[in-house]
């Protein structure tokens, strides 16, 4: 299947229906969003914990940006796939996101982000959908608001605030 005709089909295939109606004539979509994150992962640099992982994010017009992890030798300068994947498409303009899948070389369990990406992810929408994946393509389908419940986001900014003088 050609890049573009996977496109078409995670386009077509991902639509906001509910997940037990979607899901059987999704299949074809969601495994090519997973194989381009499994793929993804054969990037990483991670040359201190040896933990591979990719990512593929889908936007609304069909396009796929994909990430791995970067390390670096002062840890915390590191980051994640998820976040490598979503900056490469909010560098190219893109806001808004329909998927995301997440790939591991985890067999035992499902890859999981962690609460960075999580709030990461949350900053462009709670409703989006998220694939985590083992490396033989098996997944389990979730959103960015049942990884992240209660969250705090954009939106929150807007809310009412009580005025505090500044004294300094």
């Amino acid at each position: 299947m050609s890049t573009w005709q996977l496109r078409a089909e995670l386009v077509n295939s991902l639509s906001p229906e509910p997940r037990s109606q979607r899901l059987h004539r999704t299949q074809e979509g969601v495994m090519g969003l997973i194989r381009m994150s499994l793929d993804a992962k054969e990037f990483a640099y991670c040359p201190y914990s040896k933990f591979r992982v990719g990512a593929a994010v889908l936007a609304h017009d069909g396009r796929v940006f994909t990430g791995c992890n970067v390390e670096n030798a002062c840890y915390n300068l590191g980051i994640c796939a998820e976040r490598n994947a979503i900056s490469k498409a909010v560098s190219e303009g893109y806001r808004d996101f329909k998927a995301i899948a997440i790939a591991s070389d985890l067999s035992d369990q499902f890859i999981s982000p962690c609460g960075g990406c999580r709030q990461f992810m949350r900053e462009f929408g709670a409703s989006w959908d998220v694939y985590l994946s083992k490396p033989d393509g098996s997944y389990v389908e979730t959103t960015v608001d049942e990884l992240l419940p209660g969250s705090f986001g954009p939106e929150d900014l807007k809310m009412k605030k009580v005025h505090i003088p500044n004294e300094f």
